[in-house]
């Protein structure tokens, strides 16, 4: 049992453990000391907000292109070669050196084919001779008949000499023009304007008019031509843009589609679509003024079928995609988050076309999209270079 002094005095100890209960409460109560409740003044802060940068969607224009993988295909590529044989004395060009038409390249040895003139003029000179007298006899013949002093066999048969001799003066005369053909074709020019190639042949060798490798090789740089492909899906729009006549431009690319290299137009197609592959095959021409095309360099070439006008446009950056949807993030005024479902409508470059989803003046979030969730607070900045600033 408890003492007895105890069991007297309990009030006592109850009222201490009043008095001691009253301090504490007291204690508790004061300012700093409160029991913190989350969401209330005095609470732990929250999540911390995710740094985004955003853009503003804009009201722009934004092209429809058929991209194709395609070569750079030159208009002419001429093997010069020697039409005579002989001997190769001169060389005049520089082997990568642009060429007009007509430009002297080469000169084989013409003294052989001086000699072949010399010799039919003197035999036309003995020929023409000839004729002058056969023709002065055919006319005293002539006389001779019609006073029947001769008989008329003779008379026929110098008519008859006289036009054997005409004949041979015409044939001298092309053995003379041939010769004078031949001493042109030892000067050989190039056939277009263009590149030459490097040297084939150097002075000195004998050349023949059947060689196959040529002398040198001359392609055409301006204009020059790009041949690509396009699924054969996308041919009737553009079938209906030529026949009614439009210019269609078309920009070669660089292999990896990071620089534009030059700007033509679309110049035909072909006449039938490649099963294997399901594709058409279309040629552009380019003026490559500066040369920016080389022959059979791999480009790929981007057609502009068409413009679409006034329609709002994002950063490819912001598309999102799910399984069964598109969507972008959508900053909101409270600097929150949501998510907003969008039909994307043509691709440009960096640009994308919202049909449906976004307004002009909605800001959508372009970098830190992967940290954020429906309702995330963000912290937004503005991409560098972007006037807009973020709401």
């Amino acid at each position: 049992m408890p003492p007895l002094g105890w069991r007297r005095h309990w009030w006592i100890w109850l009222l201490a453990a009043c008095l001691l209960g009253i301090v504490a409460y007291t204690q508790l109560a004061k300012p700093g000391r409160t029991a913190e409740v989350p969401g209330k003044p005095g609470a732990p802060p929250g999540p911390p907000r995710v740094p985004v940068v955003a853009a503003a969607a804009k009201k722009g224009d934004i092209g429809i292109y058929l991209t194709g993988l395609g070569s750079v295909t030159p208009i002419h590529t001429v093997t010069v070669k020697s039409r005579v044989d002989g001997e190769l004395v001169k060389v005049f060009y520089k082997e990568g050196q642009i060429v007009k038409k007509g430009d002297l390249l080469a000169e084989i040895d013409p003294r052989p084919f001086q000699y072949q003139l010399t010799q039919a003029q003197g035999q036309m000179i003995r020929d023409q001779a000839l004729l002058n007298n056969a023709r002065l006899d055919l006319e005293r013949y002539r006389v001779l008949t019609g006073q029947d002093s001769i008989a008329k066999q003779q008379y026929d048969t110098q008519k008859s000499l006289v036009r054997q001799l005409e004949g041979t003066v015409k044939f001298d005369q092309g053995q003379i023009d041939n010769a004078k053909l031949q001493i042109i074709y030892s000067k050989i020019t190039a056939p277009v304007s263009g590149r030459i190639g490097l040297r084939i042949v150097d002075a000195g060798n004998i050349v023949r008019a059947a060689d196959t490798t040529g002398l040198a090789v001359v392609t055409q740089l301006e204009p020059i031509t790009v041949v690509f492909t396009i699924a054969e899906d996308s041919l009737p729009p553009v079938l209906a843009k030529l026949r009614a006549g439009e210019r269609l431009p078309v920009d070669a690319y660089n292999r990896e589609q990071s620089k534009k290299l030059a700007t033509g137009s679309l110049l035909t197609m072909d006449n039938q679509i490649d099963p294997g592959s399901g594709t058409v095959r279309l040629k552009a021409e380019f003026p490559n003024k500066k040369h920016e095309l080389f022959p059979n360099q791999f480009v790929n070439a981007r057609l502009l079928l068409d413009t679409r006008r006034g329609t709002t446009v994002i950063p490819t950056a912001a598309i999102q995609r799910a399984a069964q949807s598109t969507f972008v993030f959508l900053v909101k005024d409270d600097q929150t988050v949501t998510v907003r479902k969008v039909r994307l409508g043509p691709l440009e470059k960096d640009e994308a076309a919202i049909d449906e989803g976004l307004s002009p003046g909605d800001q959508v979030v372009v970098e830190g999209a992967e940290r954020l969730r429906e309702g995330s607070k963000v912290e937004v900045k503005t991409p560098p270079g972007n006037s807009q600033k973020a709401r």
